[in-house]
C-alpha cells in the first residue's frame, strides 16, 4: 500500500487523487482532516531528506508519496502516477508561499 499525504485544496494533490480514484493499493491521507495526521506528516516533512528540497523552497512537500517500500518520495512518477502537466489551466494555484508550486 503506498501511502500520499495529501490536502484537497491542494492542485498537485487533487492531480494525483484523480489518478487514484477507484485504484487499490493507494491510501490517501488527508493532512488537513485532523491534526494527528497533520503531525505524522510533519514528523516525516521534519526529519527525512527526501523534503530537504521543497522546505528550502519553502514548499508544503505534498503530496508525498510513502513508498512499500518505506522510501518517500515526493515525485509521482515513482509511486506510478503522473506529475500535473505544466498549463493546465490552474496557474496561480500553489500552495508555495512564493507561488510557485506545492
Amino acid at each position: 500500500m503506498i501511502k500520499v499525504y495529501s490536502m484537497p485544496t491542494c492542485p498537485d494533490c487533487e492531480w494525483v487523487e484523480k489518478q487514484i480514484e477507484g485504484k487499490s493499493g493507494y491510501e490517501i491521507i488527508d493532512i488537513g482532516s485532523h491534526v494527528r495526521k497533520l503531525k505524522e506528516f510533519l514528523r516525516l516533512r521534519d526529519n527525512n531528506p527526501a523534503f530537504d528540497s521543497a522546505r528550502k523552497a519553502g514548499a508544503a512537500g505534498i503530496p508525498c508519496f510513502v513508498l512499500e517500500d518505506g522510501r518517500v518520495t515526493l515525485i509521482p512518477e515513482e509511486a506510478g502516477l503522473h506529475s500535473r502537466p505544466a498549463g493546465d489551466g490552474q496557474e496561480g494555484a500553489s500552495c508555495s508561499i512564493d507561488g510557485s508550486g506545492c
